[in-house]
């Protein structure tokens, strides 16, 4: 499976299985996790238990049908990819990073934005979203709105 392809119907059941079987497990905030392959490269390894966390996130958003990319938090990305990301168009996160919003970093011509630093701004971006809604929501109750 490529990184955006969607998953076949196979791999949304296989997830879902998969969950429903770590479902107890994780409850329980295990110290750590062994992984056992099975077949002709059998071998058994432990495994941080962050990366089980990670794992079970993956099979989430595949059990929903979803396509999965992984990336490193020090990944550079293209203006388009930091856009795609935030969910908004090129232009305005290039009016972002001409702002200072966002830092980024020139390579020629064209703009770098680093992973971390897209992950912090929709933090605080999406903190102050909260903070809106939260402000409109009281504002209605006092009116007696109905919401």
């Amino acid at each position: 499976m490529h990184a955006l392809d969607l998953p076949t119907e196979e791999t949304t059941r296989e997830a879902s299985e998969a969950l429903r079987a770590f479902s107890g497990f994780r409850k329980k905030r295990p110290d750590h996790v062994e992984v056992v392959a099975e077949g002709d490269g059998a071998a058994s390894v432990t495994v941080p238990v962050e990366a089980f966390e990670l794992l079970v996130q993956v099979l989430a958003h595949l059990a929903n049908g979803h396509a999965v990319t992984v990336m490193p938090v020090k990944a550079e990305l293209t203006t388009q990819q930091a856009a795609d990301l935030l969910h908004v168009s090129r232009p305005y996160l290039i009016k972002l990073l001409d702002q200072g919003e966002i830092p980024f970093r020139r390579v020629g011509t064209h703009r770098r934005v680093m992973l971390k630093d897209v992950v912090v701004y929709k933090r605080i971006d999406d903190a102050r979203r909260r903070e809106a809604a939260d402000a409109l929501a009281a504002e209605a109750q006092a009116l007696d709105l109905g919401y």
